[in-house]
C-alpha cells in the first residue's frame, strides 16, 4: 500500500507544528483500537503521508542483521517505538537515535525493559550493513545486547524506498555526486509510538523529539 501524500511534505525541515501530531495528549475523538486521545490536528488520519493516530501499522517484515533473521513488525506484542535513520547522518539522525537509547535507558532502569520494543530502521542498506551497525552501535553507546533493541535494514535500496517511503511516508533523497564516499540523505523525521495491538498511538514529527513527552505517552500506553 503506497501512502498518501496529501501532507507528505509537512515536517521535512521543521519542527513540530499545529500539522504535526506531536502535541500531546489533547481531549478528542475516541478510537477503539488506541489508548491516547486525538492529539488535534486539521486532518484526518487516513489524509496523512505516514501511519498515523489510530491507524495500524503497516505489514512489513524486515531482516534484523545484528540477529541474523527476518523480523515481522506484527509479530511484537507490546508497545514498541520506531524511527527512520541512517548511520553517516550527522544532523538529525542522532538525535532521534539518542532519543531512543534514552527512552531504552529509562525502561531499564525502571523495570520495564521486556514491555517496550524498540525498531530503528536504515533507509540507507548499501552502507549500514551488520558490522557498520554494530560500530555505529558502540559510537552511540548503543545496547544492542538488550532483547528490546532491533535495528532493521531493508535488503537493498529499492527495498528501503519501498518500505520507507511507501509504507511509512519518510522521503529521503540521496545527494549528488552519486559516486561519493561520503554521500548524505536529506530527509524527513518521524518517531512512531505503536500499542501492543500494532495500531500507531503517536507519530512524533519533530527533528528532536521530547523524551519526556514521548515517556509520559508511553507510560500511557504500557498501563491500558
Amino acid at each position: 500500500m503506497e501512502r498518501r501524500t496529501l501532507i507528505a511534505s509537512v515536517g521535512t525541515v521543521a519542527g513540530c507544528s499545529a500539522l504535526s501530531g506531536c502535541l500531546g495528549v489533547l481531549d478528542g475523538d475516541s478510537n477503539p483500537n488506541v489508548v491516547l486521545g486525538d492529539p488535534g490536528r486539521p486532518f484526518d488520519s487516513k489524509d496523512a503521508a505516514y501511519p498515523a493516530w489510530g491507524e495500524p501499522l503497516p505489514e512489513v517484515t524486515l531482516p534484523a542483521p545484528l540477529e541474523s533473521r527476518e523480523l515481522e513488525l506484527g509479530s511484537i506484542s507490546r508497545p514498541r517505538l520506531m524511527t527512520f535513520f541512517y548511520s553517516n547522518c550527522r544532523t538529525v539522525c542522532p538525535v532521534l537515535i539518542s532519543s531512543l537509547r534514552n527512552i531504552q535507558t529509562h525502561a531499564t532502569d525502571n523495570g520495564y525493559a521486556d514491555e517496550v520494543a524498540f525498531l530503528p530502521v536504515t533507509f540507507d542498506p548499501e552502507r549500514d550493513t551488520a558490522d557498520r551497525l554494530r560500530t555505529y552501535a558502540d559510537e552511540r553507546n548503543l545496547d544492542t545486547d538488550a532483547e528490546n533493541w532491533h535495528f532493521l535494514r531493508p535488503e537493498s535500496t529499492e527495498r528501503a524506498k519501498a518500505v520507507v517511503e511507501e509504507e511509512f511516508g519518510v522521503a529521503f533523497q540521496r545527494t549528488h555526486p552519486e559516486d561519493m564516499d561520503e554521500y548524505m540523505f536529506t530527509h524527513t523525521s518521524l518517531t512512531l509510538l505503536v500499542n501492543a495491538d500494532g495500531y500507531v498511538e503517536r507519530a512524533y514529527r519533530d527533528q528532536s523529539p521530547d523524551v519526556n513527552a514521548i515517556l509520559a505517552d508511553l507510560e500511557r500506553v504500557r498501563q491500558a
